[in-house]
């Protein structure tokens, strides 16, 4: 039986950067989770992290850069950032579970927020104390809803 969608989710930057792509899965995911009433957060850094990867980013879209700040705005319209104040406590607890240590600020905001992560790397199933959701397991309990 299929996973319930979830209300609430963290969403990793590999899932924001494909955002930009036109045809891309995950920008219509994004669309559709927020249209049936969950809520999207990530932490503050992700979004610093794609306006400094912004050449990169307009090159995997083949977008320019009116497209890249139109793009950017819908984003942020979609995609609630939450401060490290808010989740930096937490950090010690995702240090020990985080299979990556640039990918801490996710877990400690998922622990903070008691919520799931919406993420497509693989190491990050490897723990048990936050549920990780992929694109496509999203989309199936998407259509098992519908």
């Amino acid at each position: 039986m299929p996973t319930r969608f979830p209300r609430l989710l963290v969403v990793d930057a590999s899932i924001l950067f494909s955002f930009f792509k036109k045809e891309s899965a995950r920008r219509r995911l994004i669309k559709e989770l927020r249209n049936r009433g969950s809520k999207l957060v990530s932490p503050d850094f992700a979004m610093e992290e794609l306006l400094s990867d912004k050449e990169k980013v307009m090159e995997f879209a083949g977008i320019n850069e009116l497209g890249f700040k139109f793009l950017f705005s819908l984003l942020e319209r979609r995609i609630e950032i939450v401060p490290k104040s808010e989740y930096e406590e937490f950090l010690s607890k995702a240090r020990e579970i985080s299979p990556h240590g640039r990918d801490d600020p996710y877990f400690a905001l998922a622990l903070s927020l008691n919520s799931a992560i919406w993420s497509d790397e693989r190491a990050f199933k490897e723990q048990l104390r936050v549920k990780v959701f992929s694109t496509k397991e999203l989309i199936e309990s998407l259509k098992a809803t519908s």
